[in-house]
């Protein structure tokens, strides 16, 4: 995995840890998960075209 790639997937991880947590004290919150969603689609982009 590239390091952009493997910056990406760093994080996408760090933000759902961080999303759970805020769900977690603070209750949900849907733009939060929201945006977790997109970055976790642009992130399976990127992985995809490094791979090709």
């Amino acid at each position: 995995m590239p390091g952009s790639a493997k910056t990406m997937a760093v994080c996408t991880v760090s933000g759902l840890v961080i999303a759970t947590a805020y769900t977690v004290a603070l209750g949900g919150n849907g733009w939060l998960w929201f945006l977790w969603i997109v970055l976790a689609l642009v992130t399976a982009g990127v992985v995809a075209t490094r791979r090709v």
